[in-house]
Protein backbone atom coordinates (compact mmCIF):
# COMPACT_ATOMS: atom_id res chain seq x y z
CA UNK A 1 0.00 0.00 0.00
CA UNK A 2 1.24 3.48 -0.82
CA UNK A 3 0.32 6.53 1.21
CA UNK A 4 0.79 10.03 -0.12
CA UNK A 5 0.00 12.88 2.23
CA UNK A 6 -0.77 16.12 0.36
CA UNK A 7 0.66 19.34 1.78
CA UNK A 8 -1.38 21.00 4.52
CA UNK A 9 -3.06 24.30 3.70
CA UNK A 10 -5.05 27.05 5.45
CA UNK A 11 -5.08 28.27 9.03
CA UNK A 12 -3.39 26.25 11.76
CA UNK A 13 -6.69 24.65 12.91
CA UNK A 14 -7.53 23.81 9.27
CA UNK A 15 -4.08 22.26 8.78
CA UNK A 16 -4.52 20.12 11.89
CA UNK A 17 -7.95 19.00 10.68
CA UNK A 18 -6.28 17.89 7.42
CA UNK A 19 -3.42 16.26 9.30
CA UNK A 20 -5.81 14.35 11.55
CA UNK A 21 -7.75 13.20 8.48
CA UNK A 22 -4.46 11.96 6.97
CA UNK A 23 -3.62 10.22 10.26
CA UNK A 24 -7.00 8.50 10.30
CA UNK A 25 -6.44 7.23 6.76
CA UNK A 26 -2.90 6.14 7.62
CA UNK A 27 -4.01 4.22 10.70
CA UNK A 28 -7.06 2.78 8.96
CA UNK A 29 -7.91 -0.55 10.59
CA UNK A 30 -4.41 -1.09 11.98
CA UNK A 31 -4.51 -1.85 15.70
CA UNK A 32 -0.79 -2.28 16.42
CA UNK A 33 0.28 0.56 18.73
CA UNK A 34 3.96 0.57 17.73
CA UNK A 35 3.18 0.57 14.00
CA UNK A 36 0.69 3.42 14.47
CA UNK A 37 3.14 5.45 16.58
CA UNK A 38 5.88 4.98 13.97
CA UNK A 39 3.66 6.17 11.13
CA UNK A 40 2.28 9.04 13.20
CA UNK A 41 5.80 10.24 14.08
CA UNK A 42 6.76 10.17 10.39
CA UNK A 43 3.58 11.98 9.34
CA UNK A 44 4.04 14.74 11.93
CA UNK A 45 7.75 15.14 11.14
CA UNK A 46 7.16 15.50 7.42
CA UNK A 47 3.91 17.47 7.49
CA UNK A 48 4.50 20.05 10.21
CA UNK A 49 6.98 22.85 9.49
CA UNK A 50 9.98 23.75 11.62
CA UNK A 51 10.41 20.45 13.47
CA UNK A 52 13.70 18.75 14.26
CA UNK A 53 12.19 15.85 16.24
CA UNK A 54 8.81 14.12 16.50
CA UNK A 55 8.17 10.97 18.45
CA UNK A 56 7.10 9.10 21.52
CA UNK A 57 8.33 8.10 24.94
CA UNK A 58 6.56 5.18 26.64
CA UNK A 59 6.09 4.43 30.34
CA UNK A 60 8.23 1.49 31.41
CA UNK A 61 8.69 0.62 35.08
CA UNK A 62 8.07 4.17 36.32
CA UNK A 63 10.10 6.10 33.73
CA UNK A 64 9.77 7.22 30.12
CA UNK A 65 11.65 5.13 27.55
CA UNK A 66 12.28 6.15 23.94
CA UNK A 67 9.74 4.88 21.42
CA UNK A 68 9.22 5.40 17.68
CA UNK A 69 10.48 8.76 16.40
CA UNK A 70 11.81 10.80 13.48
CA UNK A 71 14.88 13.00 13.87
CA UNK A 72 18.33 12.77 15.42
CA UNK A 73 19.11 10.09 18.02
CA UNK A 74 17.49 10.98 21.33
CA UNK A 75 17.73 10.51 25.07
CA UNK A 76 16.70 6.94 25.91
CA UNK A 77 15.32 7.27 29.43
CA UNK A 78 13.64 10.23 31.14
CA UNK A 79 12.59 10.17 34.81
CA UNK A 80 9.06 11.27 35.69
CA UNK A 81 8.96 14.94 36.61
CA UNK A 82 12.24 15.72 34.80
CA UNK A 83 12.42 17.86 31.68
CA UNK A 84 9.45 18.73 29.52
CA UNK A 85 8.53 15.09 28.78
CA UNK A 86 8.80 13.97 32.40
CA UNK A 87 6.77 16.99 33.53
CA UNK A 88 3.98 16.27 31.01
CA UNK A 89 3.84 12.65 32.16
CA UNK A 90 3.87 13.55 35.87
CA UNK A 91 1.25 16.32 35.62
CA UNK A 92 -0.80 14.63 32.85
CA UNK A 93 -1.00 18.04 31.18
CA UNK A 94 0.27 19.15 27.78
CA UNK A 95 3.38 21.28 28.10
CA UNK A 96 3.87 24.10 25.57
CA UNK A 97 7.36 25.52 26.02
CA UNK A 98 8.34 28.54 23.88
CA UNK A 99 11.97 28.51 25.13
CA UNK A 100 13.35 25.20 26.39
CA UNK A 101 16.39 26.95 27.86
CA UNK A 102 14.08 28.75 30.30
CA UNK A 103 12.32 25.52 31.36
CA UNK A 104 13.57 24.30 34.77
CA UNK A 105 15.31 20.94 34.44
CA UNK A 106 15.20 20.89 30.63
CA UNK A 107 17.01 17.86 29.18
CA UNK A 108 18.98 18.89 26.09
CA UNK A 109 18.91 15.78 23.88
CA UNK A 110 19.50 18.00 20.82
CA UNK A 111 21.26 21.34 21.33
CA UNK A 112 19.42 22.71 18.27
CA UNK A 113 16.00 22.44 19.95
CA UNK A 114 14.62 25.78 21.11
CA UNK A 115 10.91 25.08 21.70
CA UNK A 116 8.91 21.98 22.55
CA UNK A 117 5.41 20.62 22.99
CA UNK A 118 4.66 17.40 24.86
CA UNK A 119 1.23 15.75 24.98
CA UNK A 120 0.60 13.08 27.62
CA UNK A 121 -0.92 9.83 26.35
CA UNK A 122 -3.59 8.67 28.80
CA UNK A 123 -5.57 5.46 28.25
CA UNK A 124 -8.14 4.16 30.73
CA UNK A 125 -6.87 6.62 33.34
CA UNK A 126 -3.24 5.48 33.08
CA UNK A 127 -0.34 7.47 31.63
CA UNK A 128 1.17 5.24 28.95
CA UNK A 129 3.61 7.74 27.44
CA UNK A 130 3.99 11.10 25.75
CA UNK A 131 4.04 12.56 22.26
CA UNK A 132 7.02 14.94 21.96
CA UNK A 133 7.74 17.51 19.24
CA UNK A 134 10.82 19.74 19.18
CA UNK A 135 11.64 22.74 17.01
CA UNK A 136 14.79 24.75 16.35
CA UNK A 137 12.52 27.82 16.18
CA UNK A 138 11.77 29.65 19.47
CA UNK A 139 8.03 30.00 20.17
CA UNK A 140 7.14 27.49 17.45
CA UNK A 141 4.18 25.93 19.31
CA UNK A 142 0.94 27.55 20.52
CA UNK A 143 -2.58 26.70 21.67
CA UNK A 144 -3.64 25.70 18.14
CA UNK A 145 -0.79 23.16 18.13
CA UNK A 146 -1.91 21.94 21.54
CA UNK A 147 -5.48 21.37 20.35
CA UNK A 148 -4.39 19.73 17.08
CA UNK A 149 -1.85 17.41 18.68
CA UNK A 150 -4.16 16.45 21.54
CA UNK A 151 -6.74 15.51 18.90
CA UNK A 152 -4.15 13.48 16.98
CA UNK A 153 -3.11 11.69 20.16
CA UNK A 154 -6.76 10.84 20.78
CA UNK A 155 -7.00 9.28 17.31
CA UNK A 156 -3.91 7.18 18.00
CA UNK A 157 -5.15 6.01 21.39
CA UNK A 158 -8.65 5.28 20.12
CA UNK A 159 -7.45 3.17 17.21
CA UNK A 160 -4.62 1.18 18.81
CA UNK A 161 -4.43 -1.81 21.09
CA UNK A 162 -1.96 -1.08 23.85
CA UNK A 163 1.23 -3.10 24.30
Amino acid sequence: MSFFAPALEGTTPERYAQLNQQLGLLIGDERDFVANMANMAALLFHQLPDLNWAGFYLMREGELVLGPFQGKPACIRIPLGRGVCGTAAATRETQVVPDVHAFPGHIACDADSRSEIVVPLIKDGAIIGVLDLDSPKPGRFDEDDRAGLESAAGLLLGASLML
